[in-house]
């Protein structure tokens, strides 16, 4: 079953969601490459931000989702960037007619099942001195997938639903960069555990809820039937997550750890 995603929920948290991206790129130093991709573009904004940072290079986004590419085009006005809706798992790097200079990848390979030959295939198509770059969560032993998992084994449909909670999954940075080394990049790999303060005013009941309906609780929550049953499933995991997620003084602290490698090849 495909996930579907809602690019509004998904930009609710934009600032914290945008920040790994940023210091992804902070060590991505290509100068004036003539081909960028972005590979799982979503709905667009750091893909356009690689359009103003290289401003005479082809910039090609690729995502699966419609809804997330709809909306990409709607805030490149100016028609910067070349969308393409592909399933990364089967879609051909060489359908680009050019090696790439620039391949970036952020927060996007942990839905794409065996991505690790994957990526060695972008490696290869890489264009000798380029760059590539990708970012992926960390976080799949933390309390907010944990529970995702509690509550998954105590419902009627535990099987559906705990297969939908491992489908996914991302490696360690020594696998990354293990992999990207063996390709003969120059390479680093690091990671780094952000601690995002959510809903500091005071607004939201559950802003961790909030953060995971965009995310990670999707593929769960795609298993289910609207209503009722959806209904059911949410409001047990939610009262499970907002005690693991107290809120403090400064609001809701939600560590997350995300996983780096960037690589340039000779």
């Amino acid at each position: 079953m495909a996930v579907t995603w809602d690019p509004s929920r998904y930009g609710q948290f934009s600032s914290e969601r945008i920040r790994p991206f940023e210091d992804l790129m902070a060590r991505v130093r290509a100068e004036d490459p003539g081909l960028v991709v972005d590979l799982g573009c979503g709905h667009g904004p750091t893909t356009l931000s690689l359009a103003q940072r290289w401003p005479d290079a082809r910039v090609v986004g690729v995502d699966s989702s419609p809804e997330m590419l709809a909306a990409a085009r709607e805030l490149d006005t100016d028609g910067r960037v070349e969308w393409v809706e592909a399933d990364l798992s089967d879609w051909d790097i060489t359908e680009l007619g050019a090696a790439p200079d620039v391949i970036v990848t952020n927060a996007a390979l942990q839905w794409v099942p065996r991505h690790l030959p994957l990526i060695e295939g972008w490696l290869e198509a890489l264009a000798p001195g380029g760059w590539f770059g990708m970012q992926v969560p960390g976080n799949f032993d933390a309390p907010t997938h944990a529970l995702m998992r509690e509550t998954a084994v105590a419902h009627a449909r535990s099987g559906e639903l705990e297969a939908a909670s491992t489908r996914y999954g991302a490696g360690e940075p020594a696998t990354y960069l293990q992999i990207i080394s063996a390709h003969g990049l120059a390479v680093e790999a690091w990671e780094t555990t952000y601690t995002h303060v959510l809903d500091p005013e005071g607004t939201s009941d559950n802003p961790v809820l909030d953060w995971v309906s965009g995310t990670g609780l999707k593929p769960m929550l795609d298993v289910l039937e609207e209503g009722a049953e959806r209904e059911e499933f949410i409001a047990t995991y939610a009262a499970k997550v907002q005690k693991a997620y107290p809120r403090t003084p400064a609001g809701v602290l939600l560590p997350f750890r995300r996983v780096f490698a960037v690589g340039r090849k000779p």
